[in-house]
């Protein structure tokens, strides 16, 4: 099945591509493609690549901002869920904000918000809501994220401690797929210079991250600098569009104040501008 779709560009100069759903790459907000999907119908100007790239351009734009739908509604490193779970009664809140100010070959400068909430649901419980999908240039593609984690095991001095977590992905506004899921499993290690290492594996399912399931691996290491300064990095392995490795800073502005900075580099074409900063602050309620 093949869908006709006239960009901009295109029709600036009077001409049409074919996008074939075969080869869809889909993201949490709906299906998009890939510059190696186009076929040309029609070419009326001398150098066909400049529109296949323009559209590849914003292309990848939505990719970007389709990851950031693993700005997890729960207590994550950057993007990576930590094997924190809150304690009962206890609630969280986050703003998410993602920035690209400059254009790269293929992603151009954008915004993302994404806010989220994040309860202790009791027995080493937590659950959370997330709102992606609220991205600038370009339409939303809105998603509920509801998400739980639980931590059946937590070592008293061993450092040890080991969560299993899912996410629900519920698109509500310009649908590319009825509903999707996360799901991983992941230990750490705490050590006592206060560095932590945490190492799992995930699970997505199609037109979440990519048109087909996708698996693979997801790490991060922390390192307190002193009591209100952390140094932190977290990668998910695989070329889709959760495919990231952000490092950055963790600061504690107050009790119950945190803030997060950090810069994230996608597993692939970080050459062509496959990047941009991630800012985050976070309030306890309690």
């Amino acid at each position: 099945m093949t869908q006709q779709k006239s960009t901009g560009c295109q029709e600036r100069f009077g001409r049409k591509e074919t996008q074939r759903d075969a080869n869809a790459v889909p993201f949490s907000g709906g299906v998009i493609k890939t510059k190696s999907e186009f076929r040309n119908e029609e070419v009326k100007v001398p150098s066909p690549s400049f529109c296949a790239t323009r559209s590849l351009s914003v292309v990848f734009l939505i990719l970007l901002c389709g990851v950031l739908f693993l700005t997890h509604a729960q207590q994550t490193i950057f993007n990576v869920p930590t094997t924190d779970v809150l304690d009962k009664g206890k609630v969280y809140v986050e703003l998410d904000v993602s920035l690209k100010p400059t254009d790269g070959t293929l992603v151009t400068k954008f915004s993302s918000f994404v806010p989220r909430v994040v309860v202790g649901a009791g027995s080493r419980v937590e659950v959370g809501l997330n709102i992606t999908g609220n991205i600038q240039p370009g339409p939303d593609s809105t998603t509920l994220v509801p998400t739980i984690k639980w931590k059946p095991y937590q070592g008293k001095d061993n450092g040890w401690a080991f969560v299993v977590g899912d996410n629900l992905f519920v698109p509500v506004r310009n649908r590319g797929y009825n509903a999707g899921n996360y799901v991983y499993a992941e230990t750490s290690k705490t050590f006592k210079g206060g560095t932590r290492i945490t190492v799992g594996g995930y699970d997505f399912t199609a037109n979440v991250v990519a048109f087909a399931n996708r698996a693979g691996g997801q790490f991060g290491i922390e390192q307190a600098l002193n009591k209100k300064v952390t140094i932190a990095a977290d990668w998910f392995t695989g070329k889709h569009a959760a495919g990231y490795f952000t490092p950055g800073f963790v600061f504690k502005v107050g009790p119950k104040i945190t803030g997060y900075a950090g810069y994230s580099i996608g597993n692939q074409n970080p050459s062509k501008g496959n990047h941009f900063f991630l800012l985050e602050l976070g309030y306890n309620f309690n």
